[in-house]
């Protein structure tokens, strides 16, 4: 149909067999949907059985999204057309699978971006994989537009732990382009669809963080408004007393807050909070997406910036310079792997055992000072530390001779000596 629409008629191309899937030997028996419970979501339920004719088991995963999310949803996947709803707790996993390998890391992408999102679909996937060999089925199905990096995420780890399974991605397929096509195709078919106002903004959220895309933030020009943020608090109305945490690091993990230890999942919801009080966490930028175009987006990550800040403190007295300059190299390809959906590529996690070897001996902790959106450092201290006061002390010491400095100084200079003295004619 011209209008872009969903038809279903015999004369639609999206009526029997999808040509993407090459033909009938290539029709579907049962698709595993990783559903939110969203107009697009329940949409494709619908979708997949009328263009398919196939059973569809509707997947949530739980990473921190919070529970209005997860609310009713089992009523929603069935009345969309989904055959049962199966949802998975994956919070602990996801972070003591995931963010703690990146923290660990010191990962960043592109300066800012502490991998939230990227981070958290290789675990869905993952489960997605788990369940679809489960209840027997023989594809898996997203709702991943074709301009994101999300795609490729999910995508990428389907290959990696199960090449056999087939997978459906609508957004490439359907004729639908976009919120009135949607509403429009579940009204026809009698789907129940959110009737809450929706929001001018494309947000993920996790327990590690949450995203803000779309509407004024497309134009870099434009400030972000107040009103869009939902885990952090303005700086300014940030409580006007600072707040001192001591944050236990274990082999570059953190373990405890004041003492406390506490699970990875309880530990950051912990840092989130307080975090989120003081205003910390809050990242404005422009990145270039994988598929090549650039994109803005807002990010809110309290406890993770936290976190990262900490594990880089105690670094500082546990790496020596060439470890960690090594470290540091190799962050930010652990980054670009992550970011680029290539959470299963041997390079990732070959440099992960770098990372987990590298890392054996920061063990300590690190008191932190949150105030009006800032994380300073307030002490370091751990027994594996290689700072010596007695040798960096000013005063003269037995291990340390100032004398010593002259000579190594001539060696070190020796290469920028002989080229001046070539350049003078020396």
């Amino acid at each position: 149909m011209s209008s872009g629409r969903i038809s279903t008629t015999p004369t639609s191309r999206h009526t029997v067999v999808p040509k993407a899937l090459g033909g009938d030997k290539d029709k579907l028996n049962k698709v595993v949907l990783a559903y939110s419970g969203g107009l697009d979501t329940s949409v494709i339920v619908r979708w997949l059985r009328e263009n398919y004719g196939c059973e569809v088991v509707c997947f949530t995963a739980d990473v921190g999204q919070g529970e209005m999310e997860l609310e009713g949803l089992e009523k929603k996947a069935k009345e969309s057309g989904g055959s049962q709803l199966i949802v998975k707790d994956l919070k602990e996993e996801f972070v003591k699978d995931f963010i703690y390998p990146c923290l660990r890391a010191g990962a960043i992408y592109e300066r800012k971006y502490l991998l939230g999102t990227s981070m958290a679909r290789p675990c869905i996937a993952k489960a997605m994989v788990d369940v679809a060999r489960q209840v027997g089925a023989d594809a898996v199905a997203h709702g991943c537009t074709g301009k994101g990096n999300d795609q490729v995420r999910f995508e990428l780890t389907f290959f990696a732990l199960d090449p056999e399974l087939k997978v459906v991605a609508p957004w490439r397929e359907w004729d639908i382009t976009g919120r009135e096509d949607a509403i429009e195709f579940a009204k026809k078919h009698n789907i129940p669809v959110p009737v809450t106002k929706k929001s001018i903004y494309s947000r993920d959220r996790n327990l590690f963080h949450l995203s803000h895309e779309g509407d004024r933030l497309e134009d870099p020009a434009n400030e972000p408004e107040e009103g869009m943020y939902m885990m952090t608090v303005n700086p300014v109305d940030a409580p006007n007393q600072p707040e001192y945490l001591d944050i236990g690091i274990a082999k570059g993990i953190p373990v405890s807050i004041n003492g406390k230890e506490l699970s990875p999942a309880s530990l950051l919801s912990e840092l989130n909070a307080i975090g989120g009080k003081h205003g910390i966490g809050r990242i404005d930028m422009v990145e270039n997406r994988l598929v090549g175009m650039k994109s803005r987006g807002v990010y809110e990550t309290p406890g993770g910036t936290i976190m990262n800040f900490a594990v880089r403190e105690l670094e500082s007295l546990t790496l020596d310079r060439e470890t960690m300059q090594v470290k540091d190299t190799f962050a930010l390809k652990y980054a670009d792997l992550v970011y680029s959906g290539r959470w299963y590529d041997p390079l990732r996690e070959s440099i992960d055992a770098f990372m987990e070897k590298i890392t054996e001996k920061t063990t300590g902790s690190v008191r932190v000072k949150l105030y009006k959106g800032s994380v300073t450092v307030a002490s370091r201290t751990s027994p594996y530390s290689l700072y010596r006061e007695d040798i960096s002390s000013f005063e003269n010491g037995q291990i340390y001779n100032q004398g010593d400095a002259e000579g190594f100084i001539r060696l070190y200079g020796l290469p920028t000596r002989v080229r001046a003295m070539l350049e003078k004619g020396i």
